[in-house]
């Protein structure tokens, strides 16, 4: 007598597991068991197992672990044939001995697998039980064989499935899209503002790596060298401009702009304000008309767009005037990003307009500001809290009808400390990163963080290039020289 395949293809797995007992099993009883392969179970697999090879992992950089084409090994499958024989047949109580597989045909992302197990030979002295496994892709072609060799449960056993911990993967494909635009893109000449520490310098070298940057490096040349020796880094190719110390090397980087030399600077390792103190000298600096001000680019993995939250790191306590340029730049910066629609929130601590918190004030003028064509590029609504300007629901709740609210993808803050706790906090709560730039200056400047990683600083980057071609095609006033 044969017992008909049992099978699990639907999104709902069984609430009961039944094991087969060594007794019970009969030679030719086969179970299958049905999955898609998705991007999820090939991020899992590689934390899990640690198997980080090329050939199954296609990532814009490791440390990243950007996913885009995945090509999975057959090992997915034999984990859902291990699946099969402890949850199914035998199941519950099963000891897996060992198998011997042959993987024959790659299993791409986006393949349905049904894996089936059969029992072939039942040996009574150990109880074990051999399985003919079998997995087939949505064309019926083999793309793994073999056996897998059990020993079956004696007892049996029934029992509730046990409920599995909910997984959320951080992704942030946000910022590979960004890197793929610049693909296309030639490398900007940037100067690299006193690099002498790992993290500045390495992620100057990596960009230049990515084709993002022509990095030239303005230093102490001993000490820049000595980090690159220290840290494995080849900088036998890029030009070095020897200076005593940061200050000088601030002074120097600002002048290779001016002159048009390069087309964007990246911080290295000095203090922010000493490099904005030459950006924004009166005579000597890089200003515009427009008010200089800070935005980060941020790959929320919770949120389904990209975030730019300004400003975070320059206007202490913007005046309206500031806000109104402050909020252009960010505009301009999200067409140039190539945002579908800009919607600008103006954060505060509450929806409504009231005398007793200023900021409310300060942004309904912005929106009349907008009204009136003073803010141009997007639509621009506040006061909003932060809840009403990212979350659908919360904004129905309190009854906010809004073509920005529950979907900004700015949020001006009211002054920086708030655009400084808010970045922070959606980096250390919600997993994001943060690209940080300088808008509103004669070009763009790369504004890192010693605390960023890798692909922040890369995202950084490849933000800068995207200013500066933008540039170089007259699409951003705000770029524009005097």
């Amino acid at each position: 007598m044969s017992h008909s395949p049992r099978s699990d293809t639907s999104v709902a797995a069984p609430q009961i597991m039944e094991n087969r007992t060594f007794s019970e099993i009969e030679i030719n009883e086969s179970a299958s068991l049905t999955r898609t392969l998705s991007e999820d179970d090939i991020a899992l697999f590689a934390v899990l197992s640690g198997d980080v090879n090329p050939a199954h992992l296609d990532a814009a950089y490791a440390e990243a672990s950007m996913f885009r084409r995945i090509i999975a090994h057959g090992m997915w499958g034999g984990a859902l044939i291990s699946a099969v024989l402890g949850t199914q047949l035998p199941g519950p109580g099963t000891i897996y001995l060992g198998q011997d597989l042959r993987f024959r045909k790659p299993v791409s992302l986006g393949d349905t697998i049904t894996v089936t197990v059969t029992a072939k030979e039942k040996r009574p002295d150990k109880h074990v039980v051999i399985f003919d496994c079998r997995c087939v892709n949505q064309n019926g072609e083999e793309v793994i064989t073999g056996t897998a060799t059990t020993i079956a449960p004696l007892e049996k056993i029934r029992r509730a499935r046990p409920s599995l911990p909910e997984i959320q993967l951080r992704r942030h494909d946000k910022y590979e899209a960004l890197l793929d635009r610049c693909s296309a893109l030639a490398p900007i000449p940037t100067a690299v503002v006193h690099p002498c520490e790992r993290s500045s310098l390495e992620g100057a070298v990596r960009a230049a790596e990515a084709h993002l940057i022509v990095p030239v490096l303005v230093g102490p040349q001993e000490r820049i060298r000595a980090v690159a020796s220290a840290e494995g880094l080849d900088i036998a190719s890029y030009q070095i401009i020897d200076v005593k110390h940061s200050h000088a090397a601030a002074a120097e980087a600002v002048a290779l702009a001016r002159a048009g030399k390069v087309e964007a600077l990246m911080k290295g390792s000095l203090h922010t304000d000493e490099l904005m103190r030459e950006v924004t000298a009166a005579e000597t600096g890089l200003r515009t008309e427009r008010r200089i001000s800070h935005a980060f680019v941020m790959d929320v993995p919770s949120y389904p767009m990209p975030l730019i939250v300004t400003d975070a790191a320059i206007n202490i306590f913007p005046t309206l005037e500031d806000k109104r340029d402050i909020c252009q730049n960010a505009i301009e910066l999200a067409n140039i990003l190539g945002f579908d629609e800009i919607r600008v929130a103006v954060l505060s601590a509450v929806e409504t307009v009231t005398a007793k918190i200023p900021s409310t004030l300060e942004a309904a003028a912005l929106c009349k500001m907008a009204d009136r064509g003073q803010i141009t590029g997007g639509i621009v609504d506040g006061p909003l809290a932060f809840d009403n300007a990212i979350s659908e629901q919360a904004a129905r709740d309190k009854g906010i009808i809004s073509p920005v609210a529950g979907k900004a993808n700015i949020l001006l803050v009211p002054d920086l400390e708030a655009g400084n706790m808010l970045a922070k906090q959606l980096a250390y709560f919600a997993h994001a990163d943060g690209a940080g730039i300088v808008l509103g200056a004669r070009l763009p400047i790369i504004l890192t963080s010693r605390a960023d990683n890798l692909r922040t600083r890369m995202a950084s980057a490849a933000v800068a290039v995207l200013l500066a071609h933008a540039r170089r095609q007259g699409h951003s006033n705000a770029l524009a020289a005097e």
